[in-house]
């Protein structure tokens, strides 16, 4: 029996046998996903990353930036790798080293976080995978309180949370000048030829992980699950999203997985209640085969945990099952979605709910000439799915929902978040913050 991974391996080389054979780039599982989402969503909208860091007014030098951001890209194939299609199959194809940094006009009555989310809107999806924004923020008028804000803009098909931290601390050294040196032509084709060799590496481990014995077993975990049918609350084309957040105490060593997983749980029987049925929850998980390099955007997998089973057995017994599908963590997206429908699940891989967890503490600050810049968040973007939980581990729990107001009520979404929170046993209740 042929793969998926197999199958997709055979089309890419058909296409490497081409004329535009040195500029294609083959595509891992993580990332077709990414672009077969976008291909399926009537708009053609990507997934996108955007991390926001508030400076000092003055702080930032645009053309300083770009050229900073332009030695990065050109050190790393898949910043300078387009997302695309090509005869039906996903590829990232090679294209200059190129990182615009826009300033983004405000407009009458707008606000810099309100510019940003008008130009994160308008998004082209045919520009390059790397993008930087930068909104002034006037401070009501307090010239001690005016700031920038500047958003790094990433395509999620050429980054995951990993590559975050990376990618701030290498360009705030080639900013001051540190470091980062744009490679010569035979080391960017040194880069390029270890980049391929890493993703060949991916797909073959995803080729060794999609054995009958591991189809069955997600086909048989993933059987109940079906996507929520209930019409949208609202027929409003903004796309606009609601957020909530909360700080929770910290607990040495960091909240456990599980008990993430049981707090996602408990928000989806609040949002569809307990005979809901199975509500697939993805959850990115990281990774790379052994003696592979460790290349921005070559990158595991999203997972998939039944939340809200009615296997019997209980929310608890369910949550401690994801040990084993760790153990197949290596099975690609699409091929776990083809063993759940060839089980009776009418589930087409859309996902009902996203939960990603970030470790902070070793995570460096974006420093640009000796001054460090504050993250923060731009809420209000729209949403992939009804709604996304955000874990960050660091000094505190911090806890982060949000959703599509298309699609949830903002009182359902509060409840699922009180309910997430409760789950968690926090011993002191914290006080959750709606962002409108």
């Amino acid at each position: 029996m042929q793969t998926i991974t197999g199958q997709y391996l055979a089309r890419y080389r058909r296409l490497d046998e081409g004329r535009d054979a040195p500029l294609l780039l083959p595509a891992t599982g993580a990332q077709r996903r990414f672009l077969l989402v976008r291909a399926l969503d009537r708009a053609g909208r990507p997934d996108l990353v955007p991390m926001f860091f508030a400076f000092p007014s003055g702080t930032v030098d645009p053309d300083r930036l770009r050229a900073a951001a332009a030695r990065l890209a050109a050190r790393h194939p898949a910043l300078r790798a387009r997302p695309s299609v090509v005869r039906g199959t996903p590829v990232l194809r090679l294209a200059e080293p190129e990182v615009p940094v826009t300033p983004v006009a405000r407009l009458a009555g707008e606000s810099a976080e309100d510019a940003l989310r008008r130009a994160l809107a308008e998004w082209a999806v045919d520009g390059p995978p790397m993008r930087i924004l930068l909104a002034q923020d006037a401070g009501g008028g307090d010239p001690g309180q005016a700031r920038e804000i500047l958003a790094i803009v990433l395509d999620h098909a050429v980054c995951d949370g990993w590559s975050l931290g990376r990618i701030v601390a290498e360009l705030g050294a080639a900013y001051d000048g540190r470091d980062v040196e744009e490679p010569d032509r035979d080391g960017a084709d040194e880069q390029l030829a270890v980049y391929r060799a890493a993703v060949l590496a991916q797909l073959d481990a995803e080729e060794r992980a999609s054995t009958p014995a591991a189809l069955d077993y997600w086909g048989e975990r993933l059987r109940t699950v079906r996507e929520h049918t209930a019409p949208p609350v609202s027929s409003a084309t903004d796309a606009s999203s609601g957020a909530l957040r909360t700080r929770l105490p910290g607990v040495p060593g960091g909240v456990g997985f599980p008990a993430l997983l049981d707090g996602c749980t408990a928000a989806v029987q609040a949002l569809y209640g307990a005979e809901g049925g199975p509500v697939p929850l993805g959850y990115p998980w990281g990774g790379r085969p052994p003696g592979a390099e460790e290349v921005l955007g070559c990158f595991l997998n999203t997972l998939v945990f039944p939340a809200g089973s009615d296997d019997g057995a209980g929310r608890d017994s369910t949550t401690e099952r994801w040990w084993d599908d760790l153990d197949r963590a290596d099975t690609p997206f699409d091929a776990v979605v083809q063993a759940a429908r060839a089980a009776g699940s009418p589930w087409t891989g859309a996902l009902g709910g996203l939960l990603t967890v970030d470790d902070v503490r070793d995570r460096p600050a974006l420093v640009l000439g000796g001054v460090p810049g504050t993250e923060t968040e731009v809420d209000g973007r729209p949403v992939r799915g009804p709604f996304a939980v955000s874990v960050t581990q660091g000094d505190g729990l911090r806890l982060r929902m949000v959703w599509d107001r298309a699609v949830l009520a903002d009182q359902d979404a509060e409840r699922a978040f009180a309910a997430l929170t409760d789950a968690l046993r926090v011993p002191e209740g914290p006080v959750a913050t709606m962002v409108l």
